[in-house]
């Protein structure tokens, strides 16, 4: 079967020509011109690799790239684009990607680069079942599952929003986010909840995987700000 992958990119000439070449490979292309249409892609379709244009309209690459990791979507993605300077390479290898060419690029390397990333994905799938397990306390998150092994030693199916806010906490661990941020970063750039709607979420975890939901050692209220994750217990 013909590895699939979904090309992004919103300059005509150039995402049909990166098109028929990675066709001309063998590959199995998917494209479209937008980082909604990429995100609506992903939901209904299974990739081996994401091209990605960084400057794009609607949603763009980078919060396109972010979002996928928060779903916790593997496959490999690579960056095209014309913001070439260091600054901008280490954000979109820092927000998950895999690989980052700047425009202008040379073909024959971005099929080599294609090549060797699309190889990643099928060891990726090979070793799925080993990958996505986080640990802490007494507590499990396996972010492929949906599934969590609370604190009582029970486990729980949640949902992927749940686990898009873990996700989300979790990759910041330490830090202090705001009730803001999450709503960007977790619920879109369609759909703004109300902050309570955050504050219930974080009640949920609390039960699941604190000792003491009143007095708790890994979702930790921040008055006035947000929240912080820390996979630390303090012992009294």
């Amino acid at each position: 079967m013909n590895h699939r992958i979904l090309l992004v990119e919103d300059e005509e000439h150039l995402l049909d020509a990166i098109k028929l070449n990675l066709e001309l490979e063998g590959y199995a292309v998917t494209a479209v011109t937008d980082g909604r249409k990429a995100l609506d892609e992903v939901d209904r379709k299974r990739f081996d690799l994401i091209i990605l244009d960084v400057m794009l309209p609607e949603i763009n690459g980078f919060q396109v790239c972010e979002r996928l990791r928060l779903q916790n979507k593997i496959m490999p993605i690579l960056f095209l684009s014309a913001k070439s300077s260091s600054v901008d390479r280490v954000q979109g290898l820092k927000l998950g990607a895999d690989d980052y060419l700047a425009k202008p690029f040379n073909l024959e390397e971005l099929l080599l680069r294609v090549k060797i990333l699309v190889r990643r994905s099928d060891n990726h799938e090979k070793n799925k079942s080993e990958m996505g397990l986080y640990v802490f306390g007494e507590n499990e998150i396996n972010f492929l599952k949906f599934e969590i092994l609370g604190v009582n030693g029970l486990k729980y199916q949640i949902s992927q929003r749940e686990i898009m806010l873990l996700k989300f906490l979790i990759d910041r661990k330490d830090e202090v986010v705001s009730r803001e941020q999450i709503l960007e970063k977790v619920w879109g750039y369609d759909v703004f909840p109300t902050t309570r709607t955050i504050d219930n979420y974080i009640l949920a975890f609390r039960k699941y995987f604190e000792k003491d939901p009143k007095n708790p050692q890994h979702f930790i209220s921040v008055r006035g700000v947000g929240y912080k994750f820390s996979g630390i217990v303090n012992r009294q």
